[in-house]
């Protein structure tokens, strides 16, 4: 399930960057929460999940989309117009490390030595994959904050995500945020974008913006909350770490793009901090000696 969600979030980069430039970011993030929750109301009703109900039935949704949809989603997606989708995609891969971190501030989930060393040592795989690219450019280092803010506040979303959703089905959890962030953003970027005053986007546009509500959102999330509810919020923040080697993996299966000796070497060495970080193989190795 890992390996499926890191495709679909994976391919969100790339959605983005073809949006982006016809689109104005907060525009972007908008149509993204908004059509996605659009495809999953049907999904919703065919299941028989009834809404929530009154202020505080919707306050945990409008908690999860704010850390999990309106604030990551905009700091990416603005962090997107400074530097590049591969470097951007390589500091979401950050997101395990903070998403640790948090957890052991509020006391949620021990700080392991192992757990610590094998999100770092995953972090260093990408960088290897995929090499640091970085160009020089106005506001990039701008862009890098953003892109790491947006991690951090997956970390957030992580957390409030495993304390107040516990008994929420997944299907239920994905939709109910996706439209607590779509009224959200449509007031923030309603009023700092005004779309309705620019020019119509193209064909090319709109593709990519159902792409990115369709694979990258509707679906990313209802495998999203499922592995949180199997697996906790710190292991399904490792897919972070999986999105450049599924990108790599595509590019070798579907285009026919070369895979060099660097490319290899990261995705070995992420598969190491997988396993560092699983810890099942290290007691296997205690049990063999």
């Amino acid at each position: 399930m890992l390996a499926v969600l890191s495709v679909l979030w994976g391919g969100s980069f790339f959605f983005n960057g073809a949006a982006l430039r016809e689109l104005p970011p907060l525009t972007l993030v908008f149509l993204r929460v908004a059509l996605g929750a659009a495809m999953l109301l049907p999904l919703l009703r065919m299941q028989g999940i009834g809404l929530p109900k009154g202020i505080a039935g919707w306050t945990p949704f409008f908690a999860i989309g704010l850390l999990n949809n309106v604030i990551p989603f905009s700091l990416i997606v603005i962090g997107q117009t400074f530097i590049p989708s591969g470097l951007a995609s390589i500091l979401n891969a950050t997101t395990p490390l903070f998403t640790v971190m948090v957890m052991a501030a509020v006391g949620e989930e021990a700080l392991q030595t192992r757990r610590l060393a094998g999100v770092v040592l995953g972090v260093a795989g990408v960088v290897v994959l995929r090499g640091w690219g970085i160009e020089t450019r106005p506001g990039q280092g701008l862009g890098i904050l953003l892109c790491l803010g947006g991690a951090l506040s997956y970390g957030f979303a992580a957390l409030a995500a495993r304390r107040l959703l516990k008994d929420s089905p997944p299907l239920g959890t994905a939709t109910f945020q996706l439209m607590a962030s779509t009224v959200m953003m449509a007031v923030v970027a309603g009023v700092a974008e005004q779309l309705w005053r620019g020019p119509m986007p193209g064909a090319m546009t709109w593709l990519a913006v159902l792409g990115l509500a369709t694979l990258s959102t509707a679906l990313a999330y209802i495998v999203f909350f499922q592995i949180i509810r199997r697996s906790g919020a710190s292991n399904v923040m490792l897919v972070t770490l999986l999105i450049p080697v599924t990108a790599i993996l595509l590019g070798w299966l579907v285009l026919g793009e070369p895979v060099s000796l660097r490319e290899i070497a990261g995705a070995i060495v992420i598969g190491s901090a997988l396993l560092v970080i699983d810890g099942r193989a290290l007691g296997l190795l205690r049990r063999v000696e």
